[in-house]
């Protein structure tokens, strides 16, 4: 099959250009992909905020060089 010029008549039958039917919709994002694109990366963005937030809340047992003192309530 031979490619298909820009100002031919599409090939779906419109009755309009190829640059003005077809060959837009080949370059679109579906609105769906768009929508599960954007779940995902405000999930994986919330992840982040939650394990940058609770990075000083890990306590790491046995330490080196680290001890826990309970007069202040935190490693030294």
């Amino acid at each position: 099959m031979a490619a298909i010029g820009r100002n031919e008549p599409c090939p779906c039958g419109s009755g309009k250009k190829y640059k003005r039917c077809c060959a837009l919709k080949v370059n679109q994002t579906s609105w769906q992909l768009r929508v599960v694109i954007g779940l995902v990366a405000v999930c994986l963005l919330g992840g982040m905020i939650i394990i940058l937030t609770s990075i000083d809340d890990v306590q790491p047992g046995g330490a080196a060089g680290r001890v826990w003192s309970p007069e202040h309530g935190h490693w030294h």
